[in-house]
């Protein structure tokens, strides 16, 4: 066995974590532990260092210093690099990467560092007679730390490889980005493993993708956090004792054994939302929690305690919604207010640990908070409150049975039980047909001019421009009661509440960005997954009005050779696919929409040498083409003066060129939907006189846009049996 000298170690860690960690990293047997900024100093064995990557629950990464040198500038961090031996430290087969932080007024970026630093290793290498070591970014063997301060450089070996707060469990997060080691430093600092020991419940009334659980319970069965990490940095060095890791491994695994088989304590979650629920159902499975935790839909204001066991105590212990974007806070202080409601009603006698951005947001659970503690949520600091829930009383409580929506104005009481009424309405229809996406409200009531979308999780409100009649005063009042009653009156964290203003757009503005957030997420219709963006721009990717078309379209397209003209985001071409077309063409002129479409394609698999994407004027493809297809799709836009057209384009003047266009490359027993949103329009007489015109608009409306009846106009198009064509 080699020998295991003491050495320097450094971990890296969330601020207001490094107390925790210090004491950490000493049940781990970590010698001379100083805390630092951000991080913790401590002296060990290799067998420490390897324990410390595989049972830390709150270190970021394990660095090996190499030492600081000179980067006066990039020449000097070059030469100072070079000169160490790092063939001594590891074979030039292994992969490298750099992680470069911080800057200087010779270094002024990250990327300009890391590339200097990466050059000096691989020519280090090159100068001791050994070949090149090639560079992965994204999974590297070794990777190289450099860290940045007034001319001095740290130079370090992550031995973890990646960030140890990735456990490997979780795919996916919900609402809130918790990461794994500030959910266990939450959990250590609201006393949980000494709960868990007297068997005390853990419970997450809001749980998103159920981080505080699944760390909560691999606490309470000694799971060590790096156990089913598949690849260690360490592991390509060539001081790596191969012995003593898989000693310290099959002890793991013997302890994560034992403490699966043991009787936990009662570990359960909740959220209103139920795609979060699935997703906190796959991170538990991932995990290899099922039989030890439990997650459940269900609205905070429908929390109780479990009772089909007895429970004396326990935790209470949750991350709410943060309420960063405009128009989130206001309603998020009665969210928190029902929150301490109900600790108090349920949970007498036990312990409560709420986790928020906002000092304010805490106070207005309405409880004393006996502890607080300030952290970090990546460069957000955040609040940690305890809350003892023996004897502590809500601050001028309002009576306990009081609804959810008590704090909201008359007027916007008003409008959330419209919305309400509406989903009551529509729910047995939305369950029994499948539908995730559809319309809520529509300008309902006149005072209230918005549309209300319903897209999975979210909810998008796209704000009607008000009449020059009405104060601008008035319309920003009632746009305010909007914004208040949607997340309660549709049990929605508010950070999911999307909004915009809608005016008409022309030109290249219909395809400008509103934002840039740049956040996409998947959502079903029948059979198709598609990507929907409610921030960037103007429309989300999925026209909601559509949907009985494209399904119609799916039904209808088996083997048959589709068109989409004015394809937008493809999302009909997909259904075409799906249902079985032979091949697919879709043609627009914007790239934004066409790589949108590829991104859909991908998304289910479709191949796009069977289902081709055009970047064209459809008119001008129309009078160039001379392909044949079977069912086609033509919706174009009311009105269009985009520089990439050589002219305007009107639909309600344009539309029978553009029509017969179309027909002529319809096949003779094909069929053409041409549909359009412009209001008042109507269908040439000539049009009907020489084509089959059937208008199917009330065919192409859905439930939830029976209220709006000239949202759209939609015509079913076929030659006349015997016609030349």
């Amino acid at each position: 066995m080699k020998a295991d000298n003491a050495r320097e170690w450094f971990a890296t860690c969330p601020k207001g974590v490094e107390s925790l960690l210090a004491h950490e990293l000493a049940t781990l047997g970590a010698d001379d532990v100083k805390e630092t900024v951000a991080g913790v100093r401590f002296a060990g064995s290799w067998a420490v260092a390897y324990r410390a990557c595989l049972w830390s629950r709150l270190a970021n990464r394990v660095i090996w210093p190499l030492g600081k040198v000179d980067a006066a500038d990039g020449d000097a961090l070059y030469h100072s690099l070079r000169a160490i031996d790092w063939a001594q430290l590891f074979d030039s087969r292994h992969t490298i990467a750099v992680d470069f932080s911080g800057s200087s007024g010779a270094i002024r970026n990250t990327q300009f560092g890391a590339q200097r630093s990466k050059d000096a290793i691989v020519d280090a290498f090159v100068a001791a007679g050994q070949p090149r070591p090639n560079v992965d970014r994204n999974a590297a063997d070794i990777r190289v730390s450099v860290r940045l301060s007034r001319g001095r450089a740290q130079v370090g070996i992550d031995l973890g490889g990646h960030s140890l707060h990735q456990r490997g469990y979780r795919l996916s997060s919900g609402r809130a980005p918790l990461k794994e080691n500030l959910a266990a430093a939450i959990l250590l600092r609201a006393g949980w493993p000494e709960m868990a020991s007297r068997q005390g419940a853990l419970i997450d009334p809001m749980c998103g993708s159920g981080t505080l659980l699944i760390e909560g319970a691999m606490m309470a069965a000694d799971i060590a956090p790096g156990l089913d990490v598949s690849h260690w940095g360490f592991q390509a060095l060539r001081d790596f004792d191969s012995q003593r890791w898989q000693a310290l491994l099959a002890e793991a695994h013997g302890r994560a054994e034992r403490g699966r088989a043991a009787e936990l304590p009662e570990i359960r979650g909740y959220d209103a939302s139920p795609r979060a629920v699935e997703t906190a159902i796959e991170n538990i499975r991932r995990a290899g929690l099922e039989k030890q935790v439990r997650v459940t839909a269900r609205p905070l204001h429908d929390l109780q305690k479990p009772t089909h066991r007895p429970l004396l105590n326990g935790l209470i212990v949750t991350n709410p919604p943060y309420g960063e974007r405009l128009g989130e806070r206001e309603s998020l202080p009665a969210l928190y207010r029902l929150l301490g409601e109900k600790l108090v009603t349920e949970f007498a006698g036990w312990q409560a640990a709420v986790f928020t951005s906002e000092l304010e947001l805490g106070r207005a659970v309405g409880l004393r908070s006996h502890k607080r503690y300030r952290l970090y949520n990546g460069a957000l600091e955040t609040q940690l409150l305890l809350f003892d829930l023996t004897d502590n009383k809500l601050r001028d409580a309002r009576p306990a049975q009081a609804a959810p929506e008590a704090g909201l104005s008359d007027g916007a009481l008003m409008f959330a039980n419209r919305l309400r009424k509406n989903r009551k309405r529509l729910s047995s229809w939305l369950r029994k047909e499948g539908i995730e996406c559809y319309r809520l409200y529509d300008a309902d009531m006149p005072e209230y001019a918005v549309a209300v979308d319903v897209y999975g999780d979210y909810v998008h409100v796209a704000e009607y421009k008000a009449p020059a009649t009405i104060p601008e005063e008035t319309a920003e009042r009632r746009l305010q009661e909007v914004r208040a009653a949607l997340p309660q009156a549709l049990d929605v964290p508010a950070e999911r509440v999307v909004f915009k203003q809608r005016a008409r757009q022309r030109g290249s503005a219909q395809y400008g960005k509103q934002a840039d957030k740049g956040h996409y997420f998947t959502v079903r219709e029948g059979a198709a997954k598609l990507r929907v963006n409610l921030y960037d721009y103007l429309d989300t990717g999925l026209f909601l009005d559509h949907r009985p078309l494209r399904l119609r379209i799916a039904r209808e397209a088996q083997g048959k050779r589709f068109l989409n003209l004015f394809c937008y985001t493809g999302t009909a071409s997909v259904h075409a696919a799906l249902g079985g077309a032979r091949s697919t063409t879709s043609i627009d002129l914007s790239n934004t929409y066409l790589n949108w479409l590829r991104e859909n394609l991908a998304l289910n698999d479709l191949d796009e040498r069977a289902n081709t994407v055009v970047r064209a004027d459809c008119v001008r493809w129309l009078q160039e083409s001379n392909h044949r297809y079977d069912l086609i799709l033509l919706d174009p836009p009311s009105f269009s003066n985009s520089k990439s057209l050589d002219e305007s384009f009107d639909v309600q003047r344009d539309h029978v060129t553009l029509v017969r266009a179309a027909m002529a490359r319809l096949a003779p027993d094909g069929c053409l939907y041409f549909s359009n949103n412009r209001q008042g329009f109507s269908l040439d007489e000539a049009l009907g006189q020489d084509f089959d015109c059937r208008d199917i608009t009330a065919q192409t409306l859905d439930r939830d846009f029976e209220r709006r009846k000239k949202i759209h106009q939609c015509w079913q198009i076929r030659h006349v049996s015997g016609a030349g064509h």
